[in-house]
């Protein structure tokens, strides 16, 4: 089977995409340096133009096979350090297009992966654990523009990080804290409070009675917003973005 390089002729013209072939990839990732990285369980990576995921769906095959190998003494082991490796990858793709099957091939990647492990120790697919997984690479795939910074709607590409806390050789349950940063304050190094959540749901305003506008002195309420941050959760309950209101 042929392998695809270009969709179309007027795609490569607009927006200069080339899929990079596959034995590229792989001598690319051969390399030994790269190749020490791919197989260290909290090594990040970042692909600025992520296509459809041809570099991170290789990096985490390599992962997700030395997870195999290396926290399988059983199922619960082995679903809590395949987690933590599908967190450390990241990726920015301008289209549209490219950015959902992305996803959908890094989730079919940790699925199948999965999939034999329960074959392997004779279990059952955690639904936790799917939707942890679908949930880390819908935040860690962005949809937007490396060189600007910006997503596709013109906010700030925002990442979240996944910080294992207390991990030993001998933690079983791992548990992590997210905190979010714009991709500027990832390049600028910027250290912020663990937690910190830069989507912030907003409050409903006070319900104004339609008379109240026949007085001319009526203030209308300002909009509030409250100041929240994620909490310290299990790996595999990530998918429920448990948050706290901060203090103050």
């Amino acid at each position: 089977m042929t392998e695809l390089i270009i969709k179309s002729k007027a795609r490569v013209q607009k927006h200069g995409e080339v899929f990079t072939p596959k034995r590229i990839v792989n001598q690319m990732l051969n390399i030994p340096e790269i190749k020490e990285a791919c197989e260290n369980l909290t090594t990040t990576f970042l692909e600025p133009a992520a296509g459809e995921g041809a570099f991170l769906i290789e990096i985490l095959d390599r992962k997700l096979n030395m997870v195999s190998n290396e926290y399988n003494n059983d199922l619960i082991q082995y679903e809590n350090y395949s987690l933590l490796s599908l967190s450390t990858l990241y990726g920015i793709e301008l289209l549209e297009d490219n950015a959902q099957i992305c996803v959908m091939n890094m989730f079919q990647k940790y699925y199948d992966y999965y999939k034999e492990q329960i074959k392997k120790h004779n279990g059952n697919m955690n639904r936790k654990v799917l939707d942890s997984a679908k949930k880390i690479i819908s935040l860690n795939i962005g949809n937007g523009n490396f060189l600007t910074h910006e997503a596709v709607d013109g906010t700030p590409l925002v990442f979240s990080e996944w910080m294992p806390l207390n991990l030993r050789k001998t933690t079983k349950n791992i548990k992590v804290q997210r905190t979010e940063y714009t991709l500027n304050e990832i390049f600028e190094k910027t250290q912020k409070e663990s937690g910190k959540a830069l989507r912030q749901p907003k409050n409903e305003p006070e319900q104004i009675d339609i008379f109240d506008f026949l007085d001319e002195n009526i203030e209308l309420p300002e909009e509030k917003r409250t100041e929240m941050q994620y909490l310290p959760v299990k790996i595999i309950d990530v998918f429920k973005e448990e948050m706290a209101e901060i203090d103050g």
